[in-house]
């Protein structure tokens, strides 16, 4: 089997400006530091950025590219962690769509299943609502949201093996396998890079064929 092992030089001729990216982490755990670092070192701006959050100030993860101002749109379910991230929404210099965690988790995961939408009753009566169709089902309201897709999704594995299958480690696995299917195509990172047969079948929890590059993290 090909191995899907690259360097961050060849895996960032993916990236464009322009982009839409997500990129995974519970705050910081789980995120990719290295993609992102490398992002950081090139002129890649005006990024539709899906995430779980905005990051934080201090560390060079997901808000590091918000500090240096190459969002221009983030879709997140909270940005608190990150000042920055506030004070560029309410300047008007990045969009913000702040969506409930458990929504933006689903609509992620029907990108990633070819799901067309699905109703939900979180939001409904709130600002949540706003622009949205409300579906009335037995009479109850739910709100129709639409999937999450990315042009690129870099994820972050704990576990590699050289064609790409993927295993997490704890709490750092969170957005991860969503995303790895929303993405139409996916940079993996991963901390430990092993040949193909040495992973055990049943800890995979991403399948390498949706894996088109894998770096050494």
């Amino acid at each position: 089997m090909k191995s899907k092992v690259t360097t961050i030089d060849v895996a960032m001729t993916k990236i464009k400006s322009g982009m839409t990216l997500m990129i995974p982490g519970f705050v910081n755990v789980g995120t990719p530091m290295k993609l992102v670092q490398a992002i950081c070192e090139r002129d890649y701006k005006d990024f539709h950025v899906i995430s779980n959050n905005a990051g934080t100030a201090d560390v060079p993860g997901i808000g590091k590219l918000v500090i240096e101002k190459r969002v221009r749109m983030l879709t997140a379910s909270h940005i608190g962690l990150n000042p920055e991230a506030g004070k560029l929404m309410i300047s008007g210099e990045m969009k913000v769509n702040l969506v409930p965690q458990g929504t933006l988790a689903e609509r992620m995961r029907i990108g990633g299943a070819g799901i067309g939408g699905f109703l939900t009753p979180t939001g409904v009566g709130t600002v949540v609502e706003e622009g949205k169709q409300v579906i009335e089902v037995e009479g109850k309201k739910y709100l129709l949201e639409l999937p999450l897709k990315a042009d690129v999704s870099i994820i972050k594995a704990w576990k590699a093996d050289e064609s790409g299958n993927l295993v997490y480690r704890r709490v750092a696995r969170n957005f991860n396998p969503l995303m790895a299917l929303a993405g139409a195509f996916v940079i993996a990172e991963a901390e430990h890079i092993v040949p193909v047969g040495e992973l055990d079948p049943d800890i995979i929890a991403t399948p390498g064929v949706v894996v088109d590059m894998l770096v050494q993290g």
